[in-house]
């Protein structure tokens, strides 16, 4: 099934400032923003890879992927998954996509912290009309330079197997 961005995107709206049932909130736990990317992923028909470890699932709480809820993890799946599920690859702010995401670094680039979903992209894209929804800050057309002294990367989705 391929990625649906529409769908995705409507998700995102959805539950931007709010918490679906289905899954745990990670609010408290770290922060609830790679959680809130993961389910846009799969609600636009990203499939769940259940690879012990490597891959990128949600089950409960206690059976969970890393790369479901952690930032780094989500990162590393996307950008290197060749099997099952989303699959991405680093690109620049004028070429991200509804449906791409955004990561902060707020320590120069050393590490990446938050994650964000593009729900709006002006014409040419840039970080004043990169429009993101988001949990842990929750948001929702919020512009991305809005976020100050960060560091930016980009991540385009591919596709989903």
């Amino acid at each position: 099934m391929p990625y649906n961005r529409e769908k995705a995107v409507a998700y995102a709206h959805r539950w931007a400032y709010d918490r679906n049932p289905a899954y745990s909130d990670f609010s408290k736990m770290g922060g609830d923003c790679t959680n809130f990317i993961s389910q846009c992923l799969h609600a636009g028909g990203a499939s769940m890879n259940y690879t012990r470890d490597t891959g990128w699932y949600y089950i409960s709480l206690s059976n969970r992927a890393p790369a479901w809820t952690g930032v780094q993890p989500l990162y590393r799946f996307l950008t290197t998954n060749k099997g099952k599920g989303p699959y991405a690859r680093l690109v620049s702010a004028a070429e991200v996509h509804l449906g791409d995401l955004v990561q902060l670094s707020f320590n120069g680039g050393e590490t990446f912290g938050h994650s964000l979903f593009i729900v709006g992209v002006g014409n040419p894209r840039n970080n004043s009309n990169i429009l993101v929804a988001t949990h842990s800050y929750d948001s929702d057309y919020r512009p991305l330079d809005s976020w100050h002294d960060v560091v930016y990367r980009y991540i385009h989705i591919i596709g989903a197997r």
